[in-house]
């Protein structure tokens, strides 16, 4: 399997110059924190090993995973390309490395991009005319492609046939060009967000949830295996406990203990140690970061709590408001800490709890 991307550009000659830090260790777990892949993963030889390479290595989503098999071996059977798959849910879950998988277990290329570097036509269709029969096409953020790429997709997904026009005005003419079977497989943290036209041609649409601790803690004990990092099962229990429930998030975790105890300590990682390390990084036994705790302290301590409306919380705390509603309070939400109410957001008495106040006895009624 051969993995290609439009990703590639030259190196900045320029090193980009940083402002000093206040708070090595805040800045550190937000950053650990956060699902989006960072610029160093991208760039380390562990990274392409640590993805299974085959469906039986893919630990967790279960479901997801009998349908896909179902999918390849009735593919294999009629000796055809896959259908058209649309993964969604939040970002961190695997769903590259699924597209990976796939083109593995068909024994096909699969060529990465995203929506966002396929801003002219002319960039979908030198991919679409290079693709061999079978090959995968991975799009991430495909609800960000421009109208008029999408628009090339449609005959593209349906027929194989790519539509090009030449010309301007009247003199404009349109050129059909036939495409080998390929299957198009596109991911979204917004499956809302996609257009009617495009998300009715993939024959497959399917969601990736979180992930429990047991299955993070497998995992984990996968990677440190690949790193060449001991670690007890306790550790790695430890580890995925902090990880939000996904997977990207608990190996950057892994990452950082097994440099904090390579350095504080040697041996195997234990843990004791986990814990040591992640609470230098301000990564919490609930998985909230420095900033996720500053936003409910404030809620509580100047609110009592709420409700509250964002941009008030986003004022008191200096944090955008568009920041606190994409990235910190989907955890927030999920994990009960914080409520959204028509009157605005809401410190949960678990929220209260978990940061050693007393919540008050008439907090429930504000949730109703």
């Amino acid at each position: 399997m051969t993995i290609l991307s439009s990703h590639s550009q030259p190196a900045d000659p320029q090193p980009s110059k940083r402002s000093p830090r206040s708070s090595v260790s805040s800045v550190e777990g937000e950053t650990l924190l956060r699902p989006q892949a960072t610029p160093d993963e991208g760039n380390n030889r562990n990274e392409e090993s640590i993805r299974p390479q085959h469906l039986e290595d893919y630990i967790g989503q279960t479901d997801l995973k009998e349908v896909l098999h179902i999918a390849i071996q009735a593919a294999k059977s009629r000796q055809e390309s896959l259908d058209h798959l649309l993964l969604y849910g939040p970002p961190g879950l695997g769903k590259t490395t699924i597209s990976l998988i796939l083109a593995s277990e068909m024994g096909v290329n699969c060529k990465v991009t995203s929506a966002p570097a396929l801003e002219r036509p002319r960039d979908i269709v030198g991919l679409l005319v290079s693709l061999q029969p079978g090959d995968i096409l991975f799009i991430d953020e495909i609800h960000r492609l421009s109208r008029m790429t999408e628009e090339l997709l449609y005959p593209a997904m349906e027929d194989f046939r790519l539509d090009i026009t030449i010309g301007k005005g009247q003199s404009a003419k349109i050129r059909s060009l036939s495409l080998p079977p390929f299957t198009l497989v596109g991911a979204t943290t917004k499956a809302g967000a996609l257009t009617s036209p495009l998300r009715d041609r993939f024959g497959l649409v399917q969601r990736l949830r979180f992930y429990e601790p047991p299955e993070l803690s497998q995992i984990i004990v996968r990677t440190a295996a690949i790193l060449k990092t001991s670690l007890t099962p306790e550790a790695a229990l430890e580890i995925a406990r902090r990880a939000r429930g996904t997977p990207r998030i608990a190996n950057r975790l892994l990452k950082r203990v097994r440099d904090f105890a390579q350095v504080k300590h040697s041996g195997i990682v234990t843990e004791a140690i986990a814990k040591a390390a992640l609470e230098l990084f301000n990564v919490d036994p609930c998985g909230l970061d420095w900033t996720d705790r500053r936003l409910l302290t404030v809620m509580i301590e100047h609110y009592n709590g709420g409700p509250v409306g964002l941009e008030t919380i986003a004022a008191a705390t200096g944090e955008d408001a568009e920041t606190i509603e994409e990235v910190y309070e989907p955890y927030l939400l999920q994990i009960g800490y914080l409520s959204r109410t028509p009157r605005g957001r809401v410190a949960t008495a678990s929220a209260w709890k978990h940061l050693g106040y007393q919540p008050p006895e008439n907090q429930l009624s504000w949730l109703s």
